[in-house]
């Protein structure tokens, strides 16, 4: 290993050539399909391999060096192979065996030559030739190889024959190669002489003479202004503002740019409005039915639009009838559009096509039917019921087509024999019958057809009397076992006869139990509100009597949910099923005082005075603890005019409730409102004894106060003080009464005191500060309201003042500040809000405010008479009404709306709205509102009823 020789320095090896492996030589692309560079030629090839046999001492090459020899034919080129790189291996050592390799390849190449050319022989001699046949042993392979000179003749021959083809089909460049060949002598200035192509076709020609004589319509506009272009003007420019000036002079009228785009606008949002589903052109089918209820509801313009839908309406229809011959439809719908179009004779023609293509549609049919005349019809509806014999709709349709009674009868005769199972045939067959006998016969035979038809037993058993009627029901009700129906036509039937000594309901409840058929609670519900529509009363109630409390545990909330039941019910207008809802609740829960309010009041608002009178006795002896049901009954008695017999329920009342102060005051009031002043004060001095409360003490004094006697009202408000040194309304009355003697400083000295005593008392501050404002001392008012809100800083009455304080003095800026801070501590005050828009506000804010307001405060009356009087501002009158009546529905207790409502309706309402919300202003007995109260407890009008009250605040509202 030491001896040897590295690699670089070693002899190269024989027949080594450097970038040959890495084709450094040559290669071959696809674009010339060649070798890059030109390669040896076959001589200097023969060349360099004798040559370099010599070299070696070996014998020169015999397989490429021997003579060429020589192919008549022409098939080298379509046989060689372009990737055949000849002088790739041009310089490599040649020795024996490559020569060898080399003769031996080309032996095999001549021999299969010779195999080809072999197989393209047709041979000249007859195949009975002796030496060709296959007895002597020869086969065709050695007669190819024997035979050459029939080869050369095939050959020749074949030449010939192409060459002959070629001269007699030459191909196009040959024809023109003479003419290529004698452009070479064209000048350059013929070459520019040479004519453009054109159409020179009579046809054409002919077209585009007659195009350059049309003559076409000159517009108006050119006229005149041709017209005008001439003229002197004579009238001076007037100089304005020009800024919309054109270039030409004239006048660009924006409003009328802006009121186009804004039709324009309108009509997109129309069409986009009434759009479809789909891209025009996107979808694949239509809906017909759908297509022609939006031709129906649109409104039909005249001129090309119309047209235009019309038609791109039948092209669509066209396609779906075409496609789907067998759709029903979509011929119906083709049909339609043609009448909608005015064509009655192709509506027609449709219309009978689509019955070829469907002759078991019936709607096809009575389409048909219905857009021909009467006579025609008739033929049409033969021909439908041939196709459809069991077509119940087709079978009327011809009974309706004939004028004649007895035809009718025939044709729904001729029906009932195809159809004998059709409810719907026999009740026409019934309604066409005048006597009642043929009538009940017919009923007869369709109930033994259809004993499970529930309409058809009815029916019978109207027609019959009371005793068959009866008997008819018990047939069918075992025919139907399942039929709720049936058993209430047997309740009512029982409330028409007057015999109750079964109660139908409770069986017909154990019935439909025992088969599972029983209904559920507000379906029971349901047909018994059915029953008070057609006058069963005594039905309804029973139904709801033993249903209403199906699925119902005990453990359920029962109550509730009854109240609910009814409180639906009657907002159905069912007032009898609601009646008896309540009448059974009353049943399970005797002694529930709210069921018993509740009843009552359905009972004011919806029933008689004796109904409510009986409702209420029955009430208070169910809760006999109950004050507010013996007031309520004492109060009809009164507003009734039974004085005594109210006298008589207070006494009873006493003795039920001896020592209850809502009874004592409510005797008092009763006398007092009749003109009874000393058993007033009688009563009220045995009330001062018995039930000494500070409410008792409190009406006391203003008991003598409206009589007038401020020093017994005075001494009485002293006493109670004594008593009760926190109650605020004593120390408030204690004021008033001083102040409307004109006494200020003792007045301001009890307000004071009762601040001190009740500091939370809002009304208290209130009076306070506004005796002092009053008196001219609007800084200590001032002073008054922020103590106030130190001790109370959430009250928005207290904001509200401290905001009108700074009003009334002019001090704007100082109140928006107040303002500001208010609703900072109160934002959720619809009494801030609405002094804010009404009086801080510019009349264009107003609006926005009571947005923002609106997202703010969650339902405040106060607030939405704001809005209320805003539109009313506006002039917007009906939202104007619509708010004020959703602050009533909101709070019917505050007077203040009622009366801004009457005061509206008092400019834009009617008489009958004015009396009509004078009435339910009585019955909601409205007691709170800022206006309302000062002057509902003012002591001068006391005695006044409501409706004097309403009309006095409506006449304080600013």
């Amino acid at each position: 290993m030491a001896g040897r020789r590295d690699f670089l320095n070693q002899p190269a090896p024989e027949n080594y050539v450097a970038g040959l492996g890495r084709g450094a030589t040559g290669f071959t692309t696809r674009s010339d399909l060649g070798p890059a560079r030109e390669g040896p030629s076959e001589d200097q090839i023969k060349e360099a391999l004798a040559k370099r046999a010599a070299q070696l001492g070996a014998a020169a090459p015999t397989a490429y060096g021997a003579p060429e020899k020589k192919e008549e034919d022409d098939d080298d080129e379509r046989f060689q192979d372009p990737e055949n790189e000849v002088g790739l291996f041009a310089g490599g050592a040649y020795d024996k065996d490559d020569d060898e390799a080399d003769r031996i390849y080309q032996e095999v190449d001549e021999k299969m030559d010779r195999r080809r050319k072999a197989r393209r022989l047709v041979s000249p001699f007859p195949l009975y030739y002796p030496f060709i046949s296959v007895a002597d042993g020869l086969s065709y392979m050695r007669i190819d190889e024997q035979i050459t000179d029939v080869s050369a003749y095939r050959e020749a021959r074949e030449q010939a024959e192409r060459e002959e083809y070629e001269r007699n089909n030459p191909k196009i460049q040959q024809q023109f190669a003479d003419l290529k060949r004698a452009l070479s002598t064209v000048s350059d200035e013929d070459w520019a002489n040479l004519p453009e192509v054109g159409d020179l076709t009579g046809k054409n020609r002919r077209a585009k003479q007659a195009l350059r004589q049309r003559f076409y319509a000159v517009p108006d506009s050119v006229i005149a202004g041709a017209r005008d272009s001439t003229e002197l003007g004579t009238t001076v420019a007037d100089e304005g503002p020009s800024g919309g000036d054109g270039p030409d002079g004239t006048m660009t009228n924006f409003a009328d740019i802006g009121a186009a785009r804004d039709k324009v606008l309108k009509v997109k949002l129309d069409q986009a409005s009434q759009g479809t589903d789909s891209v025009a052109g996107s979808a694949t089918n239509i809906d017909p039915k759908g297509y022609l209820t939006s031709l129906a509801k649109s409104q039909i313009q005249e001129g090309e639009a119309q047209v235009g839908d019309i038609n791109r309406a039948r092209v669509l229809l066209e396609s779906v009838i075409r496609t789907n011959p067998k759709h029903g439809p979509g011929w119906i719908a083709a049909a339609r559009l043609e009448e909608l179009a005015g064509k009655t004779v192709a509506a027609r023609n449709v219309i009978a096509r689509g019955c070829e293509f469907c002759p078991k549609n019936e709607d096809v049919w009575l389409e048909n039917i219905r857009l021909n005349d009467n006579h025609n019809a008739k033929i049409i509806a033969a021909n439908a019921i041939k196709n459809n014999d069991h077509s119940v709709r087709l079978w009327v349709e011809a009974m309706n087509l004939e004028s004649e009674s007895r035809a009718k009868k025939r044709v729904i005769r001729h029906a009932l024999d195809h159809i004998p199972q059709s409810v719907m045939l026999w009740k026409e067959a019934v309604n066409l019958e005048e006597d009642p006998d043929d009538a009940r016969l017919l009923l007869a035979k369709a109930t033994e057809i259809i004993p499970l038809s529930v309409e058809l037993w009815l029916a019978l058993a109207r027609l019959e009397s009371a005793e068959n009627a009866q008997k008819i029901l018990n047939k069918a009700r075992k025919a139907i076992p399942t039929s709720h129906e049936i058993w209430i036509a047997a309740a009512r039937l029982q409330e028409q006869t007057g015999n109750y000594k079964i109660n139908v309901m409770k069986r017909a409840v154990l019935a439909l139990a025992k088969e599972s058929a029983m209904l559920k609670r507000e379906e029971w519900i349901t047909e018994a509100e059915k029953c008070e529509e057609e006058g069963a009363i005594m039905t309804c109630a029973n139904i709801i009597q033993e249903t209403l409390g199906w699925t119902l545990d005990e453990d359920d909330d029962r109550k509730d949910i009854w109240m609910e039941d009814a409180r639906a019910s009657i907002g159905r207008g069912k007032y009898e099923t609601a009646r008896a809802i309540y009448a059974y609740a009353l049943r399970v829960f005797v002694n529930s005082r709210k069921l018993w309010l509740a009843a009552a009041d359905f009972e004011k608002n919806h029933g008689t005075k004796d109904a409510l009178w009986q409702m209420l006795e029955k009430a208070v002896e169910a809760c006999p603890q109950s004050e507010v049901l013996w007031m309520m009954l004492a109060k009809e008695k009164w507003q009734a005019g039974e004085i005594n017999n109210a006298r008589r329920v207070l006494g009873r009342a006493f003795k039920q409730n001896p020592n209850n102060e809502d009874i004592w005051l409510a005797a008092v009031k009763l006398e007092a409102e009749n003109n009874q002043p000393e058993q007033a004060r009688d009563l009220l001095t045995t009330a001062r004894q018995e039930a000494p409360t500070d409410r008792v003490w409190m009406k006391s004094a203003a008991f003598e106060r409206q009589l007038g006697d401020a020093e017994a009202a005075l001494d009485l408000v002293n006493q109670a003080l004594q008593l009760f040194p926190a109650a605020a309304k004593l120390w408030m009355m204690k004021g008033q009464v001083y102040q409307g003697e004109g006494k200020l400083p003792q007045a301001r000295e009890a307000y004071g005191t009762g601040t001190k005593a009740c500091p939370k008392s809002v009304p208290l501050w209130l009076l306070y500060s506004r005796l002092e404002e009053k008196a001219g001392n609007t800084v200590k008012s001032r002073g008054i309201l922020d103590r106030a809100r130190l001790a109370i800083p959430k009250s928005p009455e207290l904001w509200t003042e401290s905001v009108r304080i700074e009003r009334r003095a002019n001090n704007i800026s100082q109140a928006k500040n107040l303002m500001a801070q208010a609703l900072q501590q109160v934002p959720n005050s619809g009494l801030l809000y609405s002094e804010s828009i009404w009086h801080l506000e510019p009349r264009t804010q107003r609006k926005p405010r009571a947005l923002e307001a609106i997202k703010k405060v969650d339902n405040d009356p106060i607030l939405f008479v704001t809005i209320a009087r805003i539109f009313w501002g506006e002039r917007r009158l009906e939202k104007a009404q619509n708010w004020f009546e959703k602050a009533i529905l909101l709070d019917s207790d505050l007077g203040d709306t009622w009366a801004w409502y009457y005061k509206f309706l008092l400019q834009h309402g009617t008489e009958e709205k004015r009396a009509d919300v004078v009435a339910k202003c009585i019955l909601s007995e409205p007691r709170h509102g800022e206006i309302w109260q000062s002057v509902a407890k003012e002591p001068k009008n006391a005695g006044k009823n409501l409706e004097e009250i309403l009309k006095m605040v409506v006449g304080k509202l600013e």
